[in-house]
């Protein structure tokens, strides 16, 4: 049998994709915001049974942090990392941003799970 892990949402990607489908809500339609909240939720489910998918965020990378992953659902960037049995998404990004310094400002302040 598969081992499952349990899925952490930190409270800032919490913040994150709640604020992304509220964007999404009001600049497009709501059914736009549910169809895409199914597309994140399906990936981010996915990880229950393969917490290792996924390629190292290159940005943390590149300065020594490669305990934090991430899964693409275009062009959001799920970002997550694993501790014993469970992953805690960190951050749910629109990679159309500058990722780097969101990614650094917020290992800076929340050291523990960006």
């Amino acid at each position: 049998m598969a081992r499952t892990h349990r899925i952490a949402w930190s409270p800032s990607a919490q913040r994150d994709l709640d604020d992304i489908l509220r964007y999404v809500a009001r600049s497009d339609s709501v059914t736009t915001a549910l169809r895409l909240y199914s597309k994140l939720d399906d990936r981010i489910e996915s990880l229950r049974s393969l917490p290792r998918r996924g390629r190292v965020v290159p940005e943390l990378k590149r300065i020594g942090h490669m305990e934090y992953r991430e899964l693409i659902v275009a062009p959001y960037r799920i970002v997550f990392h694993l501790r014993d049995h469970s992953v805690g998404i960190v951050a749910v990004l629109d990679g159309r941003r500058d990722l780097e310094e969101v990614l650094i400002e917020r290992l800076a302040r929340e050291p523990d799970g960006i």
